[in-house]
């Protein structure tokens, strides 16, 4: 899950504990956060950062519900198009599991040949949510000497 540190980061979820992940607009990013079940893990990632890489784990800890800013004529992620009877956009809760005590740069990432294929690792890699290997969940893990372990 992709979040830009200014925006949203890791310490931020740290400080709130639990925090809705809102604001997603990109169908297939959508679609994944739907298939997310309460308990799944994720890897706070922070994008737009110098640099960018893998910055902590977070866990699902609700479902995917109807997100509230597309109704909102307010908010910019506001979409007239979406429905209440008939919701475009979803959005997860996500609480705090693990800040890494040095992020794993995406340079980092792409030069571990195990983690050949990992999505974040590909060029036009641009979703802000996408799913990851559970090798390469460990991989990341192992790499930033995480106390987090995957069963």
């Amino acid at each position: 899950m992709k979040s830009e540190p200014d925006v949203y980061s890791i310490d931020h979820l740290e400080r709130d504990g639990t925090e809705s992940w809102d604001g997603v607009r990109n169908y297939q990013a959508r679609n994944f956060m739907r298939e997310m079940a309460v308990g799944d893990l994720a890897i706070f990632y922070h994008s737009s950062a110098k640099p960018p890489g893998a910055a902590g784990v977070c866990e699902i800890s609700r479902e995917a519900y109807p997100d509230g800013s597309q109704f909102d004529e307010n908010s910019k992620y506001y979409d007239p198009k979406s429905k209440k009877e008939d919701p475009r956009w979803s959005m997860v809760d996500v609480s705090f599991v693990e800040k890494f005590e040095e992020a794993v740069s995406l340079q980092a990432l792409k030069d571990d040949p195990t983690l050949e294929g990992m999505r974040v690792t590909q060029k036009g890699s641009r979703l802000s949510v996408q799913p990851v290997e559970k090798a390469h969940f460990k991989r990341v893990l192992k790499m930033a000497n995480a106390r987090t372990k995957l069963h």
